[in-house]
């Protein structure tokens, strides 16, 4: 059938187009495990290209449209230097500094060229356009966001970080990163 004018492909194919498809979930309908079906990539092959930046923003899905006409907006700059981007649906769940605590979340996924400065001063206009929508970054991928931003963005932030002193009394388990991405002067 036509899903808004997507044409159904008819032989494997990788996620940045010019790439074999052997690294590749079998595809085209082909039963399998859920373990080997719900990943992009097969676990023995290298993902993606293998050289490449990835940054990811996750918000409440009531803001999914204003969003996405945000970054739209950005689409010819963002162009150049993306490889592939997704937009995807995640469930709320009950775990305090998750990015989808209490709320159902639409992600923003961006697979970015090795490019380091143009992807840095992009995700900063990313960053810049998803203000408005409560917009929480991956902490395991590339963001600019600080701690005095993330501590807004997350309602059991301070408690979190009292657990974490609480039971880390000595930083064993903090470093900078940490300190100035998540608990700031604290």
């Amino acid at each position: 059938g036509d899903l808004f004018g997507a044409v159904a492909a008819t032989v494997d194919r990788h996620v940045l187009g010019e790439l074999d498809p052997i690294a590749c979930t079998p595809q085209l309908g082909r039963p399998g495990l859920w373990s080997d079906r719900l990943p992009h990539f097969r676990m023995s092959e290298m993902p993606s290209s293998g050289e490449e930046i990835q940054s990811e923003y996750l918000l409440p899905h009531r803001h999914a449209i204003g969003a996405i006409d945000a970054i739209r907006a950005l689409a010819e700059e963002i162009q150049p230097i993306l490889l592939v981007s997704e937009i995807r649906r995640v469930a709320a769940d009950r775990l305090w500094m998750s990015t989808s605590y209490e709320q159902d979340s639409v992600a923003f996924h961006f697979t970015w060229k090795r490019e380091p400065e143009a992807v840095q001063e992009m995700i900063a206009r990313i960053e810049d356009a998803l203000t408005l929508f409560e917009a929480r970054p991956h902490w395991g991928k590339v963001f600019h966001a600080g701690a005095a931003a993330i501590a807004g963005l997350y309602k059991h932030h301070s408690d979190f970080v009292g657990l974490v002193e609480r039971l880390d009394p000595r930083g064993a388990f903090r470093n900078a990163w940490l300190k100035a991405r998540v608990f700031g002067d604290r």
